[in-house]
């Protein structure tokens, strides 16, 4: 048998249950702010690694062309 703690209920002296304590309005909205900022964060960062990418792109190109011109020319030179 599991040993567990009973539940525990949080009554007033007339019987009635205590209603949960919510947090202050200020505290949500930060809350909720901070949510907000950590998503714009995250597409931020996205963002610019998206771009990093896109810029990468051509000059990966280019980077292999001249490989190629690279490899062509060696092949050229020995005789082949």
């Amino acid at each position: 048998m599991v040993h567990r703690q009973p539940p525990l209920l949080d009554l007033t002296p007339d019987g009635r249950f205590r209603e949960p304590v919510h947090p202050p309005w200020a505290a949500r909205v930060a809350a909720w702010a901070l949510v907000v900022a950590l998503i714009a964060g995250g597409l931020a960062v996205a963002a610019v690694a998206f771009w990093l990418a896109l810029t990468l792109i051509p000059i990966a190109i280019v980077a292999g062309l001249i490989a190629y011109g690279a490899f062509r020319f060696q092949l050229w030179r020995t005789g082949r």
